[in-house]
């Protein structure tokens, strides 16, 4: 009997020992992607001059947390630099505190094509260099127009190889972090960290963006420049935000990434994760309404399957998305091959036979799960001016005022943003504060 207690002992202590010399395994000067509810050290912004609405909603997000962290500018050339800095003090923002950098090949929307950036337990600071083809674009190209594979995929090389393609080594430079280049090709927006070792990702994103790769050569990516433990797939995201042009019913007409996470599924905290969801009264009132409300439930589903880096459920709370805003779009004619926003024929496949002139509606991809969450400050949009009821968006509200108690939110009209394929969050990227351990 004294044997048999000696022995269940013994093994314990064994079982013990192992747990600790795993966690003394950790390598300190493994990089990892931080939360973005942890602190920031900064927060970036794009600037082009083609948009002044965009412009507009920018100065929104950036005037709203200016108190709260550093705010960096990334823009494409000295001359746009007094631009925007004329720009921003005749909003009335103080540009003595905005630290602008010129950064050949910036775009506007800085969480795709910039740095994502990583950090260690020595305190040190890494940027990951990913692949940048233009959101997937000439492979949904090559669908409409397969006559111009070949002249297309020049033109996908060359983007590839491009000065947007190098912002993300020139982030590096300036942060002096250390630099990490990946061949995997995917946006910011379409990865979501809770700053333990689980990523989750879009396989509607991923694969489209990089044909050729398996799933297990794309984790197996991420474990090498990110040290991630866990990726969790989900399947497919908003149907307002399918993949550059899509017809619906033949005649709503979308304009998104293909499913980045930051329009639909969210780390609040490590542990708790915030998903998109259509109510089930409302499940009738649009076609699209239907086609998100089975997407998240299925991705409902692999969320409940799935677990943390130490095999605990998550949390998950459902955030009612917004009621679809629409416009009205006409079908036009245009010769140029680089006039990627315009609605023409060549925007749809050939079998779905839109016509020069066609009415068409446009829905913008709009979502309460693209905000930006900063040192104590989270910033949102509002759509009750959009068609959304105050009442309806009062939950989303009491939603959030649960989840984040202790951060400040300020509501903005994102609209422009929206209408554009993206939002609050797609138009910053995080620079996570140094930490020596964690």
């Amino acid at each position: 009997m004294r044997s048999n207690y000696l022995a269940i002992n013994l093994i314990f202590l064994i079982a013990l020992s192992l747990m600790f010399s795993c966690k003394e395994k950790e390598d300190p000067a493994a990089f990892y992607m931080p939360g973005e509810f942890e602190n920031h050290e900064a927060v970036w912004f794009g600037w082009e001059s083609e948009d002044s609405l965009t412009r507009t909603v920018a100065m929104q997000i950036m005037n709203a947390i200016q108190a709260n962290v550093q705010i960096k500018i990334a823009v494409d050339s000295d001359s746009l630099k007094m631009v925007a800095k004329m720009q921003i003090a005749k909003a009335g923002m103080d540009t003595a505190s905005i630290q602008f950098f010129t950064v050949l090949g910036d775009r506007y929307w800085i969480r795709d094509h910039g740095a994502a950036f990583l950090v260690n337990k020595r305190g040190e600071k890494a940027a990951v260099d990913f692949g940048w083809n233009l959101y997937g674009y000439f492979d949904w190209m090559k669908l409409r127009e397969p006559e111009r594979a070949d002249s297309i995929e020049i033109w996908k090389q060359k983007t590839l190889n491009g000065s947007t393609s190098k912002v993300d080594s020139l982030m590096s430079v300036i942060t002096k972090a250390k630099y990490i280049k990946s061949a995997l090709v995917i946006e910011g927006g379409a990865i979501e960290s809770n700053g333990k070792g689980v990523l989750i990702q879009n396989e509607q994103v991923v694969l489209q963006r990089n044909p050729g790769w398996t799933k297990e050569e794309i984790e197996a990516e991420y474990k090498r420049v990110m040290n991630v433990k866990k990726l969790i797939w989900m399947k497919k995201g908003l149907a307002d935000d399918d993949h550059i042009y899509q017809l619906h019913e033949g005649k709503y007409v979308t304009f998104g990434t293909g499913g980045h996470t930051d329009e639909f599924v969210r780390f609040a905290d490590a542990h708790t994760i915030l998903l998109a969801w259509v109510e089930e009264d409302e499940v009738e009132l649009h076609p699209l309404n239907r086609i998100t409300y089975e997407r998240m439930k299925e991705n409902l589903g692999i969320l409940e399957a799935s677990t943390d880096q130490d095999g605990n459920p998550f949390r998950i709370i459902k955030v009612p998305l917004p009621r679809l805003v629409e416009s009205s779009v006409v079908v036009a004619e245009t010769n140029a091959t680089d006039e990627l926003w315009k609605i023409t024929r060549k925007s749809f496949l050939p079998e779905e036979k839109v016509n020069l002139g066609d009415s068409l509606i446009r829905v913008a991809a709009s979502s309460y799960l693209n905000f930006l969450i900063t040192n104590g400050v989270i910033v949102n949009a509002t759509y009750t001016t959009h068609g959304t009821s105050q009442v309806h968006e009062e939950k989303v509200k009491a939603i959030f005022e649960q989840v984040f108690p202790n951060h400040k939110k300020v509501w903005i009209d994102a609209l422009p943003l929206n209408q554009n394929g993206g939002g609050i969050h797609c138009s910053t990227q995080q620079e996570p504060a140094l930490m020596d351990n964690k």
